[in-house]
């Protein structure tokens, strides 16, 4: 044995055979390689967003961000007056909580008062109103 293989063995440093290294290096080469090859090839990811359940209304407009509850009092072409006030206000209550299922993102009282062609939101607040009506009797 040389000396500098002794020393190294004394020392408890064990020198690697230079197919060792060179096994390393080669197994390190090939690992960056293919690291930047899965990164060029990666697709972007594409922008897919379910289909709607129901066709879109061209009535309404889609309002952008989440469903908002409005406080909106006055409703175009309804008379709450028929009703007590108690039954008025959980009426309102309603129609201000409750979505539009025309799918404008928007409360009834809201596409009510905004877009009074929109006869979903007419039709609901009718069977709203006449639930309203029946549990007073």
């Amino acid at each position: 044995m040389s000396t500098d293989e002794t020393s190294s063995k004394e020392l408890g440093n064990p020198r690697l055979p230079d197919t060792s290294r060179g096994t390393a290096i080669y197994l390190i080469v090939t690992l960056v390689a293919l690291a930047a090859l899965v990164w060029e090839l990666k697709p972007d990811r594409p922008n897919v967003q379910p289909a709607p359940l129901r066709p879109q209304s061209t009535i309404c407009p889609q309002v952008a961000g989440p469903f908002t509850p409005t406080n909106i009092t006055d409703l175009p072409g309804f008379d709450l007056a028929l009703l007590s006030k108690e039954r008025r206000n959980h009426v309102l209550l309603r129609l201000n909580m409750e979505p539009c299922s025309c799918g404008c993102n928007a409360s009834i009282a809201f596409c009510l008062s905004s877009h009074a062609r929109c006869g979903e939101s007419r039709q609901r607040a009718k069977e709203i109103i006449a639930e309203e009506q029946g549990t007073t009797r």
